[in-house]
């Protein structure tokens, strides 16, 4: 997920700055972010990824040392809501920091600084708490589960696939439905929550570009932006 969050950066960087790369789906920009993301910006990528990865073993470790109960319960409570708390903020940080290397190719701490001093420096931290777009995407993503659990529970009516299922086979076809519903859902639209953090990053560092390549549309984001954030541009 990390490497196509890195390809929509990259594919948005080339439309935001050269738009006649970027006119389908086979596009230059497309293909070449995607060489990019698997190739010379996979390292970065990787480096980012393995950082959450060892801060949620460290707490699955501490989680199952809990429940054994060696008596030492609270203290490892306290580790491993922390370190809870820190695989979140570098989740959050990852989700910025990936913004960069697709956009120019920076490492993966060179492109976290660059974030953090982009949005201290244009005061921006108060409108990217307030980004609504991914429970926006999880509502979109249940709903889709839940449609998907009603076409198993049709298929389960209509043929015999569910009758080894075992229990109550509506509602095995039914979670089965959602939950395939749920992974193919945040998959596809997490495409659209790695554009949004792109715009938001190139609206902040190079609106002139925007201005010259897309005057429409910069106009219109520009009117919308200050009415929702007065004092923002």
């Amino acid at each position: 997920q990390n490497t196509v969050h890195v390809v929509t950066a990259g594919t948005v960087g080339h439309w935001w700055f050269e738009p006649s790369e970027a006119q389908g789906c086979c596009s230059a920009a497309v293909v070449g972010s995607f060489i990019r993301a698997t190739t010379t910006s996979f390292g970065s990528i990787c480096f980012g990824s393995f950082i959450v990865a060892v801060i949620r073993a460290l707490e699955a470790l501490v989680h199952t040392a809990r429940a054994q109960g060696d008596g030492n319960e609270c203290l490892l409570c306290v580790i491993e809501c922390l370190l809870s708390c820190i695989g979140n903020l570098v989740e959050y940080f990852n989700k910025w920091a990936f913004i960069y290397v697709g956009l120019y190719g920076y490492g993966y701490l060179e492109a976290g600084k660059s974030v953090i001093t982009l949005l201290r420096n244009r005061g921006w931290e108060a409108i990217i708490a307030d980004d609504l777009v991914n429970n926006t995407l999880l509502l979109v993503s249940v709903l889709v589960g839940c449609v998907v659990g009603c076409i198993g529970l049709v298929v389960e009516s209509t043929s015999d696939l569910f009758d080894d299922a075992g229990g109550d086979a509506k509602a095995v076809s039914f979670f089965l439905g959602l939950l395939i519903g749920l992974f193919i859902a945040s998959v596809a639209l997490s495409t659209i929550a790695s554009g949004v953090n792109a715009v938001i990053v190139l609206f902040a560092e190079a609106p002139a570009d925007f201005q010259r390549n897309h005057p429409d549309l910069s106009e219109k984001m520009r009117t919308i932006w200050a009415q929702t954030y007065p004092g923002s541009i």
